[in-house]
């Protein structure tokens, strides 16, 4: 009778630190796992198993509703339509990245870092596809062709920039310096989301009388922002495991609550974003400039090439940094060899 083995499992202790979650004590998978094993891993219940399908199963979800737009929305020759397909596409793009990363970051240690660098540039281009649609529908009535309008999107691409070198820099002080990593990574994803959400935090919160562009989105933006800010607290704090370290491996730990706070706090933005477009299209038409392929199109093809760029090098970093004395390795390799 045929029988499926699955990759064994391994306590904290068992693995190298650069491995190690906060607060997780048991789940891991083996360090230097095989790629079938990181396959066969997404059916075990592990403490990234959560993790992937999380990202994973909402891939579909935002990639069905770009198919669904394409059917009524000309992306081809509507200009208009242009930043939304760039928003439509990040948002298809980065939970996917994100699912690929817990799936293959047992692979070894640098296959790790590698993983979390392309997932980190998958989030810099969604926070541009967002400055992008909020340039294009959500910005106030009194700030169309404002220099700050103008110049938004261009900040943006520079901002994709600094999230991603700084969020792939941040797994350098890692294993030494834990708490420095965890705050240059909050920052550096932090720092793009508010700069990009000026525009709706002035419409929410400070603009009133005519020119705020107030509608019937602006529930559902409270919804987004409110999930927005949940999504930091719980990937700042390590809520709830922290308080109950073991209890939390596999279901219910802050990563997991993180990620299905992101994704819902992401439909409800697609889902405000696509109404503004809706509500706003002849008083935007008639007031703003159309968006042109320089600032949707190219500027994500250009930040693509950056963000590749600054991936490619730290990368090859990792093949110039020192290794471990060979007698550690020998060590290692006997300690989390699989029986």
């Amino acid at each position: 009778m045929l029988s499926l083995k699955l990759p064994r499992l391994f306590s904290i202790n068992q693995v190298p630190k650069v491995f190690h979650e906060h607060s997780i004590i048991f789940g891991y998978r083996h360090p230097r796992s095989t790629a079938t094993d990181c396959l066969f891993s997404l059916f075990q219940l592990t403490n990234e198993t959560v993790n992937i399908w999380t990202h994973f199963l909402p891939t579909w979800y935002f990639l069905w509703n770009l198919l669904a737009l394409s059917y009524t929305l000309d992306f081809w020759n509507e200009a208009y339509t242009w930043p939304l397909l760039v928003y439509m596409l990040s948002s298809c793009i980065y939970p996917f990245t994100s699912s690929c990363a817990h799936t293959f970051s047992s692979m070894s240690t640098r296959a790790r870092h590698i993983c979390f660098f392309f997932d980190y540039g998958a989030l810099s281009l969604y926070s541009l596809g967002s400055a992008t649609v909020y340039a294009a529908y959500i910005m106030p009535d009194q700030w169309i062709n404002s220099i700050f309008h103008k110049w938004f999107v261009p900040a943006a691409v520079f901002n994709t920039v600094v999230c991603t070198g700084l969020s792939c820099y941040s797994r350098s002080p890692e294993q030494d310096q834990p708490n420095l990593s965890k705050v240059l990574r909050i920052v550096a994803f932090a720092y793009p989301y508010l700069f990009d959400n000026i525009p709706l935090f002035y419409r929410l919160f400070l603009c009133s009388g005519e020119g705020c562009a107030h509608n019937e989105t602006i529930p559902i933006h409270y919804r987004h922002v409110a999930l927005a800010f949940l999504t930091c607290f719980l990937f700042a704090t390590h809520l709830p495991e922290r308080l109950a370290p073991g209890r939390f491996d596999y279901i219910g730990h802050s990563h997991q609550l993180f990620h299905i706070c992101a994704i819902i706090g992401t439909h409800f933005q697609m889902k405000a974003i696509i109404m503004d477009m809706s509500s706003r299209h002849a008083w935007l038409t008639l007031h703003a400039p159309l968006p042109s392929f320089v600032d949707t199109i190219g500027a994500v093809g250009f930040s693509l090439l950056l963000n590749l760029l600054i991936i490619a090098l730290f990368s090859l970093a990792l093949y110039w940094t020192p290794k471990l004395p060979e007698r550690k390795y020998e060590w290692v390799n006997e300690k989390f060899k699989i029986d």
